[in-house]
C-alpha cells in the first residue's frame, strides 16, 4: 500500500457509507435478520443466503452456539430494567472487534464464492483491465495487513483446514476462484449443488493435476487442431472452412469429454454446433478420415442427393473407444442459422433415452456448442433452455461448451454485442452453472469439460464450459478482420498460439526439448498421407440400439399401405378407450364427450373428427407404433375436441389425477405420449423433429395451437423439415398438425399459410393433406406409420369441422377402404348424369361443405364438386380419373377460401391444367389478392364468403386458362 494511500481503517469508514450492509440500510438489515432468526423462510433467497453464511461464524466466546432472535432478549432485558432487576455489563472493545472480523471473514469468503470469476484471469488477448469489485479486497470489510497472520475459523470451506490466517485464506480463495477458471453457481437455489461446487473446487484449489501421459495426450490434441486447420489454411487457399485456430483448446475439451464420458458410463454423445470449428471435430473428435474432407475440398467427394451441402454443415457419426468401451458420436447436420440445431439435437436425444428406457441420460449425453455471440443473440437458446427441466422435453442435462472468441462476426464491443455481462448469463434462468476458462490454459480447460461433466451426471442439470479464446483470421477464411478491429488483431498477430504456448510449458517441465516441433512434423507427415495421428474408431461394431433405416428408404408415396381394420378390432378398442375408471370423476362436458365416444365405437352414431384421432392412436400403439403428441394444449386440443387427458373433478393434489385411456389399450401395447409444451414454436417443432429423425417406428406429431402461428417455426420448417432430405440425406417422418379455415377469427387465427407450404414442396420431400372427414384423419394417420414411407406430413387440420355432423363418417369408413387423395362426387343422383354435368368445382378443406350447402339450396344439378385431399404430391392419376367422368364439363374452377395470391391456387393451377381435357377452360373464386391472410371485420368475412361460394356457380371471371 502506497504511503499517501487511505488507512484501512478510513477505507471501511468509508465503505461504511455507501455498501448494501451500513449506512441507512442498516435498520433495515437488523430488521430482515430478526425476521431471519424467527423463520428463515420470511425473507429473499439473496438475504438467507447471507444469513445462512453468518450461521457459520462461531460465536464470540469460541462455541457453535447458534444466533437466536434477539428482540425478545431485547424486550426482557428492558422489562427486567424497568424493575431494577438488571446491571448492565459493557464487553470489551477488543472481543467487539474479533467478532465482527469472524463476520468480516464469513462475508469475504462469500464475495469470492459469488463474484470471485469477476478477476479470474481469463482473457488470452489481455485486453481488458480488471473489474473494480470492493467486495473481493479485504480492506473493505475493514482488514488492513495487521490482521494478515490472524487466524480465523474456516470450517464451512473445503480447504483442508478448520482455521487459516487471513493471508492463508486469502491465497486459497483467490487461487480457487481468480485463476484461469472463472466458476460462477451461488445463484442455484439448491444448497447440494451450492456446496457440491465448493467442495470440488476448494479441494483441489481449482488447479489441475494431469499425469506425463495426460500432458502428452493433451498435446498432442493441440497439435492435431492446429495442425489440421495450417494444413487446410496453405493447401486450400481462400476456400471457407471457419477456422478454429486461436481456439484449439475446444478440441481438447471434446477429447475429455468423450474419453471420460466413456468410462463413466456414457455410451451415446449428441453434438450440436455451428461452422466454427467444425471441421476439426469431424477429423479430430469424431475421426472422419482426412483425405475425406480433402476430397470434398477437391470437389471429387461423392455427390449423390439431389441438392447437398456445403462440407461445414456436414453430420457425422462415429464409434470411438473409450476406458469404459466404445461410445456412439453423431454430429448433428446444422445450417447456417447458428442455433437452431440445439432443440433438434435436444429431441434426438430423448429419442434414444426412450429407446434405451433411461429416464435420467445417463447413457446418452447432449453436447451444444455455441458461438459467444449467437448465445447470448438467438432467442431459440432461451427457448431450448426453457425445456430443460420439462417432463416431456427433458434430456438429463446438457453440456454446453461456448467457443468464446470474443466476437460476433465483425462486432466484439460488448455494449453492442449483448446486454449483459458474460455471454452465458442467458443459462441462469434454470440456474445452469457457468465455468469460465482461459483457452490459453488447456489443462485448466480440461479440469473444467471434467467437472462440467460430473456436475451434469450428478445432478441431470444443464452447465456451461466457457472458453474464452479468440479467432486468429476473419469470420471466414476470406474476411478481413482489421477493417473493424485493428486493435484486437494486432494483439492476436503477436500471440504464439495456444500450442506453441504449452509446448514451451512442457519443455519447461522436463518433458522434452523438441517434443512440440516432432509433434508438428508428425501431424504433418500424417496429413499429407491424407491420415490422422491419432485413430480411436472402432470399426464393425454395431449398438443393439442403433436404427436400421434400410426399411424406409427408397420408398414412393403411391405406395399401399393397409390403414383399415377389423370390426371386431374397432370395437375392442373403442371399448377401451371410451372406458374410465370408477376412481375417475370426469368433468360433465367430459363425460359426455366419452359417453359419445362409445356409442359411435357401437355403431349407433356417426364417427365424429376426435373419435376418429383417437381410433389411429388406439390402432397403432395396440400394433406396437408409439405415439409422441405434443404442442400446446394439445392434451385437450385448442377447441376442446381431444381430451386425452381426463382430470378427475375430485382430485385433491395438483399433481395428481390425470387418467389418460390411450394408454390403457393393451396389456403390452406401445407408448402414447401426449404432452401439453411450454408456450413456444420454434424450439418445441425443431424438438419433435430430432425426435423423429432418430426414431422411425413412432408416430411423432407436433400440433400448433392455431395453425398461423407455425411461422415463429418457419426456420425449422425452411432448413429441416422441407429439405433436409435433400441436402443431408435425412429421412424424417414428422407429423405437422396446422389448425387452419376461414371462420372469422382475424388475419392471426385463420390461416397456416398453406401456400407456403406449397412453395416448399418439390423433389417429393414431404406430403401436404387437407382432410375433411373423421376416417380421413383416420387413414391419413395411420397411412403415416403402415407404410414403410417417412416423409414430413403437413396435415390442415379444421376447426369448425371438428363438431359438424357433415364431416363424421359412418362406421364402415374405418373397417374398410383407406385415405383417398381425392374424394370423388357424392350425389348420386348427378353421378347418374354425368353426361349432363357442365363445370367441375374442385377445392380442398372447409370449403367443400360450403359449396355443397349453397348447391343443395339452389338446386344445381350440374356442377361436380371435387375434394382434392391431398395437395402435395399432387394426385394426378386420381383428379385424372374424376375428370374423365364428365367428358361435356367445359369449365373447371378452383374454389379456396384463402386470398388468391395465397393458399393452393398458384400451385395447383398447373397441375389442373396438366389433367383438363383439350378445350376446357380453369378459373379461379376466391378472395382477392391480399396482404393479409383474413380480414378481421366480422361482417367483411361473410361477405366475402358468400361471393367466393357464389363466384364458384357463377360465370367465370378474370384469370381464365384455356386448355
Amino acid at each position: 500500500m502506497s504511503s499517501n494511500s487511505q488507512s484501512p481503517a478510513s477505507i471501511y469508514t468509508a465503505y461504511q457509507g455507501n455498501t448494501y450492509l451500513f449506512g441507512g440500510n442498516a435498520p433495515y438489515v437488523e430488521e430482515m435478520y430478526e425476521n431471519y432468526l424467527a423463520n428463515p423462510g420470511s425473507v429473499t433467497d439473496s438475504w438467507r443466503e447471507y444469513f445462512d453464511a453468518l450461521q457459520h461464524v462461531p460465536a464470540t466466546d469460541g462455541s457453535n452456539a447458534k444466533d437466536v432472535p434477539h428482540l425478545p432478549v431485547v424486550n426482557a432485558f428492558a422489562e427486567r430494567a424497568k424493575q431494577g432487576q438488571t446491571r448492565v455489563v459493557v464487553a470489551s472493545g477488543a472481543d467487539s472487534e474479533m467478532g465482527r472480523k469472524r463476520t468480516a471473514v464469513q462475508q469475504l469468503i462469500a464475495a469470492y464464492r459469488n463474484v470471485g470469476a469477476r478477476w479470474a484471469d481469463l482473457d488470452p488477448l489481455k485486453r481488458a483491465e480488471r473489474d473494480d469489485i470492493p467486495e473481493l479486497d479485504p480492506a473493505f470489510y475493514g482488514f488492513s495487513d495487521a490482521d494478515q497472520e490472524t487466524v480465523f475459523n474456516t470450517s464451512n470451506t473445503f480447504f483442508g483446514k478448520d482455521t487459516m490466517s487471513l493471508r492463508e485464506l486469502l491465497n486459497a480463495l483467490r487461487e480457487t476462484y481468480c485463476g484461469t477458471i472463472g466458476a460462477e453457481y451461488m445463484y442455484a437455489t439448491d444448497q447440494n449443488q451450492k456446496r457440491w461446487w465448493q467442495q470440488k473446487l476448494e479441494s483441489i484449489r481449482t488447479t489441475p493435476n494431469l499425469s506425463k501421459e495426460k500432458k502428452l495426450h493433451l498435446l498432442d490434441r493441440l497439435t492435431a487442431a492446429e495442425g489440421l486447420e495450417r494444413f487446410l489454411h496453405t493447401k486450400y487457399v481462400g476456400q471457407k472452412r471457419f477456422s478454429l485456430e486461436g481456439g484449439e483448446s475446444f478440441i481438447a475439451s471434446m477429447d475429455e469429454l468423450i474419453q471420460r464420458g466413456g468410462e463413466i458410463g456414457v455410451q451415446e454423445i449428441v453434438i450440436g454446433m455451428a461452422h466454427r470449428g467444425r471441421l476439426n471435430v469431424l477429423v479430430n473428435s469424431l475421426g472422419k478420415v482426412p483425405a475425406h474432407l480433402f476430397a470434398e475440398f477437391d470437389h471429387t467427394a461423392p455427390e449423390d442427393l439431389p441438392s447437398g451441402d456445403v462440407k461445414y454443415h456436414q453430420g457425422f457419426s462415429s464409434d470411438v473407444m473409450t476406458p469404459g468401451g466404445p461410445v456412439h458420436l453423431s454430429l448433428a447436420f446444422n445450417p447456417s442459422h447458428l442455433e437452431i440445431v440445439n432443440p433438434v439435437v435436444e429431441g434426438s436425444v430423448r429419442a434414444r433415452m426412450d429407446r434405451r428406457d433411461d429416464p435420467k441420460g445417463l447413457q446418452v449425453l447432449p453436447v451444444l456448442v455455441h458461438g459467444d455471440a449467437a448465445f447470448a443473440g438467438q432467442g431459440v437458446v432461451m427457448e431450448t433452455l426453457a425445456l430443460a427441466e420439462t417432463r416431456g422435453y427433458s434430456t438429463g442435462g446438457t453440456v454446453h461448451i461456448v467457443i468464446n472468441n470474443q466476437i460476433g462476426f465483425t462486432t466484439s464491443d460488448p455494449r453492442d454485442s449483448r446486454s449483459t455481462l458474460y455471454c452465458t448469463d442467458v443459462v441462469k434462468m434454470i440456474e445452469a452453472p457457468v465455468l469460465h476458462v482461459n483457452g490459453d490454459d488447456p489443462e485448466a480447460v480440461v479440469l473444467a469439460t471434467q467437472l462440467a461433466l460430473e456436475f451434469r451426471m450428478e445432478f441431470q442439470k444443464d452447465v456451461v464450459v466457457d472458453i474464452i479464446c479468440f479467432r486468429k483470421l476473419g469470420h471466414n477464411e476470406q474476411d478481413t478482420p482489421a477493417l473493424t478491429q485493428p486493435l484486437m488483431y494486432k494483439k492476436i498477430a503477436q500471440h504464439p498460439g495456444t500450442r506453441r504456448l504449452y509446448a514451451d510449458k512442457l519443455t519447461a517441465q522436463g518433458l522434452g526439448e523438441t517434443l512440440g516441433d516432432d509433434m508438428v512434423k508428425a501431424t504433418r507427415a500424417a496429413l499429407d498421407a491424407g491420415k490422422s495421428t491419432f485413430d480411436p474408431v472402432v470399426t464393425n461394431f454395431k449398438s443393439k440400439y442403433s436404427v436400421d433405416w434400410t426399411p424406409y428408404v427408397g420408398k414412393k408415396w403411391t405406395d399401399a399401405g393397409d390403414t383399415a381394420i377389423p370390426m371386431a378390432e374397432w370395437k375392442r378398442l373403442a371399448e377401451k378407450i371410451t372406458t374410465i375408471p370408477a376412481t375417475v370423476t370426469p368433468h360433465n362436458l367430459v363425460k359426455k364427450v366419452y359417453d359419445d365416444r362409445a356409442a359411435m365405437g357401437r355403431g349407433d352414431m356417426m364417427v365424429d373428427w376426435g373419435m376418429g384421432e383417437h381410433m389411429a392412436f388406439a390402432s397403432l400403439v395396440a400394433s406396437g407404433y408409439p405415439v409422441r403428441l405434443s404442442g400446446e394444449d394439445c392434451g385437450r386440443g385448442t377447441f376442446t375436441h381431444r381430451h386425452a387427458v381426463i382430470h378427475d373433478q375430485s382430485r385433491e393434489k395438483w399433481d395428481t389425477g390425470t387418467y389418460v385411456p390411450l394408454q390403457n389399450v393393451a396389456e403390452n401395447q406401445a407408448p402414447f405420449v401426449v404432452i401439453d409444451s411450454i408456450l413456444s414454436e420454434e424450439a418445441v417443432l425443431a424438438f419433435e423433429y430430432g425426435y423423429a429423425s432418430n426414431d422411425p417406428s413412432t408416430l411423432v406429431i407436433w400440433e400448433a395451437q392455431f395453425g398461423d402461428f407455425a411461422n415463429g417455426a418457419q426456420v425449422v420448417i425452411d432448413q429441416f423439415i422441407a429439405s433436409g432430405e435433400v441436402k443431408w440425406g435425412r429421412v424424417n417422418g414428422i407429423t405437422l398438425m396446422l389448425p387452419h379455415g376461414y371462420e372469422g377469427q382475424g388475419p392471426e387465427h385463420s390461416s397456416a399459410r398453406l401456400e407456403r407450404f406449397m412453395q416448399l414442396s418439390a423433389d417429393t420431400n414431404m406430403q401436404v393433406v387437407q382432410p375433411t372427414t373423421a376416417s380421413q384423419i383416420f387413414h391419413v394417420l395411420r397411412r403415416q406409420m403402415v407404410r414403410n414411407l417417412r416423409k414430413p406430413l403437413v396435415i390442415m387440420t379444421p376447426k369448425s369441422l371438428l363438431r359438424n355432423k357433415d364431416a363424421t363418417s359412418p362406421l364402415s369408413e374405418f373397417t374398410k377402404g383407406s385415405f383417398q387423395t381425392v374424394i370423388p362426387e357424392n350425389k348420386e343422383e348427378i353421378i347418374k348424369k354425368a353426361d349432363k354435368v357442365k363445370r367441375v368445382i374442385a377445392c380442398s378443406g372447409k370449403v367443400y361443405y360450403d359449396l355443397a350447402k349453397k348447391r343443395e339450396e339452389k338446386g344445381i344439378d350440374d356442377v361436380v364438386i371435387l375434394r382434392v385431399e391431398q395437395l402435395y404430391p399432387f394426385p394426378h392419376k386420381a383428379f385424372a380419373n374424376e375428370l374423365k367422368k364428365y367428358p361435356h364439363a367445359t369449365e373447371i374452377v378452383w374454389c379456396q377460401d384463402e386470398p388468391q395470391n395465397q393458399g393452393a391456387w398458384f400451385f395447383v393451377q398447373h397441375y389442373i391444367h396438366e389433367n383438363m381435357l383439350d378445350g376446357q377452360k380453369l378459373g379461379y373464386s376466391g378472395r382477392a389478392a391480399s396482404a393479409s391472410p383474413a380480414v378481421g371485420y366480422s361482417h367483411l368475412h361473410q361477405e366475402q364468403q358468400k361471393a367466393l361460394v357464389d363466384g364458384a356457380f357463377s360465370k367465370l371471371k378474370g384469370f381464365v386458362l384455356t386448355k
